[in-house]
């Protein structure tokens, strides 16, 4: 690492020669993530300046994400066939309250909800607990299944006023990881709230698991 850092830029670089200079940092056994940390001029004790979301990144994060799917009837059908790793209803509830959270994304139909509900104490704490907001308490399982497959990452700041997010790997092609981060800055910056003052993007830094962060000049 201390030999990383001392090839790290100095200075904030334009997005694809960050990403390039990234890509100098690979040298693991295993393909990296990689990660966007961005830096918000936002108030989080404040509900209308919370920046929450989700985006289908053009290129995928390149990485399987494992899908588990409260529904029943024609939805629950419809959720196996579009690819959910697992689907049920409270033998699926007392699975995850004995301690098995082996997924990375919940999704659950509205009429589901009371059966999810009491799960907040198990899945809250590590962000897979389904929510409107987030796009993941829907009638539409098949399709959101779908784009979680597809590469779909939800972000939300944390107390900080901090964004992160994984924008895909280290062996991405340099253009589509570069595609992939740009989209990403342009939903949040489109996210800036009326009610934030100043300066709302302070910084932007990318990084791959095992390397330093190099800044984007945004």
């Amino acid at each position: 690492m201390k030999k990383l850092v001392e090839k790290r830029p100095s200075e904030a670089l334009p997005l694809s020669e960050a990403v390039a200079a990234l890509k100098k940092f690979d040298g693991t056994s295993f393909d990296q993530s990689v990660e966007i940390s961005m830096r918000l001029g936002v108030d989080p004790t404040q509900a209308d300046q919370i920046i929450r979301g989700s985006i289908v990144l053009p290129h995928g994060i390149g990485k399987e994400q494992r899908v588990v799917v409260f529904a029943k009837g024609p939805m629950a059908e419809a959720a196996k066939e579009a690819g959910a790793d697992e689907v049920g209803e409270e033998e699926l509830a007392k699975k995850i309250q004995g301690g098995w959270t082996d997924f990375d994304v919940c999704i659950a139909a509205p009429d589901m909800m009371k059966i999810v509900g009491p799960l907040g104490r198990v899945l809250g704490p590590r962000g897979l607990m389904p929510s409107p907001r987030a796009g993941t308490v829907t009638p539409e399982v098949a399709k959101t299944i779908g784009e979680y497959k597809a590469g779909k990452v939800e972000f939300r700041n944390d107390k900080g006023g901090n964004i992160h997010a994984i924008v895909g790997k280290l062996s991405f092609d340099q253009q589509n990881l570069t595609e992939n981060v740009e989209a990403f800055v342009n939903l949040i910056l489109g996210m800036k709230p009326a009610a934030v003052k100043g300066t709302y993007l302070r910084s932007a830094h990318i990084s791959a698991t095992m390397s330093p962060s190099v800044r984007l000049a945004v």
